[in-house]
């Protein structure tokens, strides 16, 4: 059975407190990449609009790929083994980067291929994580979890981008990509003596595909897994569309550099702090479900106004890029609105027998979309203009946030046990 931690205990365990080391570790070197990645491609390789759209579905091709027989195989085994070997991985693809610059070797195609092997291990060995920690400390701690993971994640989003900026400036992209590598390194070396309750899951006779059918089947049944499965996914798409944009649209059509860009950015993680302050009260008033609602307008906010940002505001190019930052800081309140109260209620709801194949299932659902928005983005940017591009993502925003408003199931959505709503 699942042990229970009080909040108190959260704290005093020596696993969780590791656990939440590495993920401060992995959530700050994730955050350099975020910017460190792009530049690489838009600064080093010169990149066109339709270029990026293309490394942004690499990452997200895994989930098509990945992401259901990944459910089962987590099913079917330990978690620890299968999260270290992705973040060790991980770790070698974003070291190739900088190792690949300076042979003189690194491509727009190398830079596809880190992204789609990155992808892959965020699939699985994510999916690996989720399911471990709530083994580590029970389903009742996860929004107490979620709280504190939020907390420190802000404190990375303060920092990190401006940090790369200073790092891009100084050492070039691809050196700062090396800073996320030791991350997870590091991470390795925290995570890999663990006692934590990682059982070794009863060996299953059925066949690979017919779990993966009991996944979608358990999914399709569940009114409220299936109304946030159709959610996610859509939001997906507008996501990586924005994604595949927004740094050529701050460095071309704003003129901004690799430092005003990490500087713009790290107003984003005063978005991150706040949506941590106010994740519980939204959730007692509204539900997860209205919490989601308002992350999802806030980042249609964001979708909105970002392409109506002008290179010289009131004539100074600084003011562009302090509204610029302004609406990193909305979309990442917004993000994590969305983000972590549709992570925290489907496994909630779940019961450990299909926590695996859940949750993978949800990521081939919602992940599977996620090239589509990213090759629609850059085909829009290449042919037409990267503000068209933008546009169109805060058309699907607004059109989203209005549907989800509309369905009484998301907006009914609460935390409930397993047994209320399988």
């Amino acid at each position: 059975m699942t042990h229970q931690l009080s909040g108190d205990e959260l704290l005093r365990n020596a696993d969780f407190r590791r656990y939440w080391s590495s993920a401060i570790l992995n959530g700050f070197g994730s955050y350099v990449s975020a910017l460190a990645l792009p530049l690489c491609a838009v600064l080093l390789l010169k990149a066109s609009p339709a270029q990026m759209g293309i490394l942004g579905a690499a990452t997200a091709m895994p989930f098509a790929l990945l992401a259901l027989p990944a459910g089962v195989f987590l099913d079917r085994n330990r978690k620890l083994p299968v999260l270290l070997a992705c973040k060790a991985i991980q770790a070698a693809a974003l070291a190739s980067i900088p190792v690949a610059w300076w042979l003189g070797m690194l491509s727009i195609h190398w830079m596809y291929a880190v992204s789609f092997v990155c992808g892959g291990c965020n699939v699985v060995g994510g999916g690996a994580e989720q399911i471990f920690l709530t083994n580590l400390i029970g389903r009742d701690r996860l929004t107490d979890a979620q709280s504190k993971f939020t907390a420190t994640d802000s404190a990375s989003r303060l920092l990190a981008p401006g940090l790369a900026g200073i790092l891009i400036q100084w050492l070039t992209a691809p050196y700062a990509v090396m800073l996320n590598a030791l991350g997870f390194v590091a991470s390795i070396l925290l995570l890999r003596n663990m006692n934590g309750n990682d059982p070794k899951p009863a060996p299953s006779n059925k066949h690979p595909l017919r779990d993966i059918q009991d996944g979608i089947l358990f999914i399709w049944g569940h009114p409220l897994l299936r109304t946030m499965a159709w959610a996610a996914g859509a939001w997906h798409v507008l996501f990586f569309g924005f994604a595949a944009l927004s740094v050529l649209f701050a460095t071309r059509e704003l003129g901004m550099s690799a430092g005003m860009l990490g500087v713009a950015q790290m107003l984003g993680g005063v978005g991150v702090l706040v949506s941590s302050m106010l994740l519980k009260p939204l959730n007692r008033r509204y539900g997860a479900g209205g919490t989601m609602l308002i992350g999802v307008g806030l980042c249609a906010f964001a979708f909105a106004v970002m392409p109506l940002i002008p290179p010289n505001l009131f004539g100074m190019p600084m003011a562009s890029a302090i509204a610029c930052a302004a609406m990193s800081f909305f979309l990442d309140c917004g993000v994590m609105l969305f983000l972590l109260p549709y992570t925290t209620m489907r496994q909630k709801v779940t019961p450990d027998e299909y926590l695996g194949r859940m949750m993978s299932t949800m990521r081939f659902l919602t992940g599977s979309v996620s090239p589509l928005g990213a090759l629609a983005a850059g085909y829009l940017g290449e042919h037409f203009s990267i503000r068209t591009g933008l546009a169109c993502v805060a058309a699907g925003g607004i059109a989203l946030t209005i549907t989800l408003a509309l369905s009484t199931t998301m907006r009914g959505a609460r935390m409930a046990a397993p047994a209320a709503l399988s």
